[in-house]
């Protein structure tokens, strides 16, 4: 019987490192990528790091060109003039290191996917890179020249306007964080309704809540005014609803490839 609990033991043994093994290789593949990434990023954030104060005044120029003749923006914190344009670089680096870390993300999940999951994934991702970038150009070109106008040519005249650099960055990122998420509503109601999670049709009968709840993410991200609230919640709305056109087709092909099934 001892002779048999041994054997036992050293099998359960074998089988428990056979089935480590795979687990240790992907958590090192990961690291290995996580690092990939991490150099990548540092790469391009030094490259950049000369530059760092032409891309701050590149961020800030839409506000800088509503501002009155001979006014200019400030720093209220002894270190602000070097760590505003680093914390920029920085988040400038992972901005344009995005499709590499997807890339990376994509080589270490695509093994397990099944084939018509990779054809799949790989326009999506594609996508998302792109709508987010859409996003944030949409925030600089368009919002906020209209966002500055209003907010520099509505208080008192007796009020000099000027921005602390902090600040400002702080504004910006966030804007240009939430303007790039909202760009991806597109693909979250594609997926949505390929998925199976719900339809075109029970969606499309939700619009009104959608509408409001489009305005009410507007308010929690932006500003407490209705100006930038509303240049977040009017294209989130509008991509919604290329989303549900593109939702369509793919609910239309899908039950065409079912029908010809035998």
């Amino acid at each position: 019987m001892s002779d048999d609990a041994s054997r036992n033991n050293q099998r359960n043994d074998q089988h428990d490192e056979a089935s480590q093994a795979p687990l240790i290789e992907h958590l090192i593949e990961l690291r290995s990528r996580l690092m990939r990434s991490v150099v990548v990023i540092l790469v391009i954030f030094l490259g950049l790091y000369a530059f760092a104060n032409d891309i701050y005044t590149f961020v800030a120029q839409p506000l800088m060109d509503m501002l009155p003749q001979g006014s200019q923006m400030i720093a209220t914190e002894v270190a602000s003039p070097f760590l505003a344009p680093f914390k920029l670089t920085l988040v400038v680096a992972v901005f344009i290191a995005v499709p590499f870390v997807l890339h990376q993300a994509w080589a270490f999940i695509a093994p397990g996917l099944y084939d018509n999951e990779k054809s799949l994934a790989i326009p999506i991702l594609a996508s998302s890179v792109a709508l987010f970038y859409a996003g944030a150009a949409f925030a600089y070109y368009v919002v906020f020249p209209l966002l500055f106008q209003f907010f520099t040519q509505t208080g008192p005249e007796n009020v000099a306007v000027m921005t602390d650099i902090n600040s400002y960055l702080n504004f910006v990122l966030k804007l240009f964080f939430a303007f790039g998420v909202a760009f991806e509503i597109p693909i979250a109601t594609f997926l949505l309704i390929f998925s199976g999670a719900t339809s075109v049709e029970s969606l499309s009968k939700k619009r009104p809540y959608i509408f409001l709840g489009c305005f009410v993410i507007g308010m929690l991200l932006t500003p407490p005014d209705i100006i930038s609230q509303s240049l977040l919640a009017v294209p989130m709305y509008l991509l919604y609803e290329v989303g549900l056109l593109f939702g369509r087709l793919a609910q239309r092909k899908k039950r065409q490839v079912e029908d010809e099934e035998p």
